[in-house]
């Protein structure tokens, strides 16, 4: 059974920073695309960043370039998202998702598994 557990979330000042986490379990991933997603009440869910697990070719969203990072630790079976320079539109609940046959990577439908989300809230 797959497992995405996101963890990192949590309340912080604008310009402050965040390490997200994803922990994948239940399968190999070496053939995954992992991606980072946000929403916020009302709003569609929104690709933020991915990474593809065997070449570690990455891709962001515009709003997130050259604050946010994205990495994965083999060793672990662990995608991370880090995030500097946050501004209050970065709050909204972030989820971890993996797709193995993923066409257009800010897709939300092209992925097949998802974390249950975690909180990320920056005050003003």
């Amino acid at each position: 059974q797959v497992q995405l557990v996101e963890s990192g979330g949590g309340l912080v000042q604008t310009g402050g920073s965040l390490r997200l986490s994803c922990a994948a379990s239940g399968r190999t991933f070496s053939n995954y695309l992992m991606g980072w997603f946000r929403q916020t009440p009302g709003k569609e869910r929104e690709f933020v960043a991915g990474i593809r697990w065997s070449d570690n070719v990455t891709n962001y969203a515009d709003s997130v370039k050259g604050r946010f990072t994205i990495s994965r630790d083999n060793a672990k079976n662990t995608v991370y998202l880090q995030m500097n320079s946050l501004k209050p539109g970065d709050t909204a609940v972030y989820y971890c998702a993996a797709g193995n046959r993923v066409s257009f990577w800010s897709m939300p439908t092209s992925y097949d598994y998802w974390g249950q989300g975690t909180q990320v809230t920056v005050s003003s």
